[in-house]
């Protein structure tokens, strides 16, 4: 009863009633930290909603190298170009505890033939992943690895809940995201840190004045 109570709870937390109503579909599960839920390649039959916690999504290479594409949070989907039926297309995993609605895309396709609003609400957030990704693209294609590096914070930075804090990413991950080495985020770490830009802690990254555009 409790489980039920505290997954009620996080469903009605949504801000977006699209949302919300799209989460109350699905079966609620629980997810440890580091817990793959989509791997790339695979056949995708599920649309997952996260009601609390992270997921970082990531693409690789047959060498293991990553790329991280974004990092979503609560209220946000995972998983929903399995609409189309095709493979996945990038790997997801929880970067924290995660709890996720998981929602048949099957079920899904129906509800959204009904339901135009939601449809709707559907695209404009896929619009919004094509935009952050193409800027991941744009930025490993044409920034120096410092621009690469800020523009990334700037929008964990403007993202996060108190919009000066990041927390749970180490070097690496930042380092994997932006095609670059832990030994150069490091180093640019302790720059911005010697400027007082920032304050590095355990897995915790505190803006203390605006970023500089340039290093």
């Amino acid at each position: 009863m409790g489980e039920s109570k505290n997954a009620s709870e996080l469903v009605a937390s949504l801000y977006d009633p699209a949302v919300r109503a799209l989460a109350g579909l699905g079966r609620i599960r629980s997810y440890p930290k580091q817990t793959v839920v989509i791997s790339e390649g695979d056949a995708g039959d599920t649309v997952f909603v996260i009601l609390s916690g992270r997921v970082r999504v990531f693409s690789s290479d047959e060498k293991g190298r990553q790329v991280i594409l974004d990092i979503l949070h609560p209220g946000e989907l995972v998983g929903e170009m399995a609409l189309d039926g095709s493979r996945r297309s990038a790997s997801a995993m929880t970067i924290e505890p995660t709890v996720l609605s998981v929602l048949e895309a099957a079920a899904l396709r129906e509800r959204l033939k009904a339901d135009p609003a939601l449809a709707m609400m559907l695209v404009t957030g896929l619009l919004g992943r094509l935009r952050r990704t193409t800027g991941v693209v744009k930025s490993l294609a044409l920034g120096d690895v410092y621009e690469r590096l800020a523009a990334v914070l700037r929008d964990l930075f403007a993202s996060s809940s108190t919009g000066a804090t990041i927390e749970g990413l180490t070097q690496q991950d930042l380092a994997d995201r932006i095609g670059s080495s832990r030994d150069m985020v490091n180093r640019i770490f302790r720059e911005l840190e010697k400027g007082g830009y920032i304050e590095l802690a355990r897995r915790k990254i505190t803006l203390l004045k605006p970023l500089p555009a340039r290093w």
